[in-house]
């Protein structure tokens, strides 16, 4: 035992779904793993199908379980990939894995993913950042069974009047609009809700604050869904053209023409 080498365990970001989404790394690691512990039905089957090895499904598991199995391959020289959904450092409950695996002194590293909130841009075509409109993204869920600390309260948030992505949240959709109203927000509003972004059955609905929680009753919405919310996201958008590549404006790359 003590003579079999000891492979650190990669936590993966497996990307919003669509199977091509994986890093090349994560992919290579998963490809060369002999353990798997996947986010169950958070990823697309197609990633962890037709893969030589064992292979966990974390959803039925609780963290003692999930540790149990990395603690025993590991101490047997496995190695192990943990896959999550996404990009993991985003609503992916790895820091108490990470903690539990340095108690045990066990090694580990993260690959980055795609994370679904940058899968929900490209589904919309949208730049979440625009000159003049918003310089800022807000990513943030709802208070429910999971509760959120007192000044990330949703209203409070809304107050900035920016780009919204809110996460976990569609189920709670009538609350998530009453808090939004309330930090502000016009009825007016531009909102989109994106379920399962980048998934062959990707479907999304588009509203705006007033009309939105009717339109995801009538889509039947309950998971698996991001709330965009603000004005980058109306289909008419007015660009204000960026400064980047403006011909008349100088930069340590380029000087302006005139």
């Amino acid at each position: 035992m003590e003579n079999l080498k000891q492979y650190p365990v990669a936590f993966v970001g497996a990307g919003p779904g669509d199977p091509e989404l994986i890093t090349v790394k994560g992919q290579r690691l998963l490809g060369s793993a002999e353990i798997v512990i996947y986010a169950g039905s958070l990823i697309n089957r197609q990633i962890v199908d037709g893969l030589g090895c064992q292979l966990y499904n974390s959803a039925g598991m609780n963290l003692d379980e999930i540790i149990e199995v990395i603690e025993t391959g590991w101490r047997k020289g496995k190695k192990i990939v943990r896959l999550h959904t996404g990009d993991p450092s985003i609503f992916g409950a790895i820091q108490e894995q990470m903690v539990r695996l340095k108690v045990l002194g066990i090694d580990f590293f993260l690959v980055p993913g795609v994370s679904s909130a940058f899968g929900t841009a490209a589904a919309l075509q949208a730049e979440l950042t625009l000159p003049e409109i918003a310089q800022t993204v807000i990513i943030t869920r709802q208070a429910g069974r999971t509760p959120v600390p007192d000044l990330e309260q949703i209203r409070l948030l809304a107050s900035h009047q920016t780009t919204m992505l809110i996460f976990l949240s569609v189920s709670m959709i009538e609350k998530v609009v009453e808090e939004l109203e309330k930090g502000g927000y016009p009825l007016t509003t531009p909102v989109v809700v994106v379920e399962k972004a980048t998934w062959d059955d990707e479907q999304i609905v588009r509203g705006t604050l007033e009309t939105i929680v009717h339109a995801v009753h009538q889509a039947d919405i309950r998971k698996t869904a991001i709330i965009c919310v603000g004005r980058v996201f109306a289909q008419d958008q007015l660009v204000i053209e960026s400064k980047l590549y403006d011909k008349y404006f100088s930069h340590g790359t380029r000087k302006a023409k005139f």
